[in-house]
């Protein structure tokens, strides 16, 4: 979450921004959020309480599952702890309705 946070800060700090050019970038970013932001969020969330000693270094929406009452939102992650670079695949099963999480499955991969 760490590395995540400093790169955001980096990009922010590179890009030449004047005042009214930055409104209109705000403006334009809120209306492109994707519809899976909400569940990348608890994805990176829920990966951080698991592996609380690793950095999430990268971060990849797979695509939604929509089944007949739930949907599933699928990411991968790319972590490191010390030396060592893992992936973690987690699936988040969630009522289509209401919204509530129903399952948050993880499995861990070396690609």
């Amino acid at each position: 979450m760490r590395t995540i946070v400093m790169a955001l800060g980096i990009i922010v700090l590179l890009t030449d921004l004047g005042g009214l050019q930055y409104s209109q970038s705000v403006i334009h970013a809120e209306k492109d959020i994707p519809s899976y932001a909400k569940w990348g969020r608890l994805a990176m969330k829920e990966t951080q309480s698991r592996y609380p000693d690793s950095d999430i270094i990268d971060y990849l929406h797979r695509g939604r599952e929509d089944k007949n009452a739930t949907s599933v939102e699928k990411f991968k992650l790319w972590l490191r702890k010390d030396e060592k670079e893992f992936g973690v695949f987690i699936d988040i099963e969630f009522d289509t309705e209401t919204e509530d999480v129903i399952d948050i499955r993880f499995r861990e991969t070396s690609r």
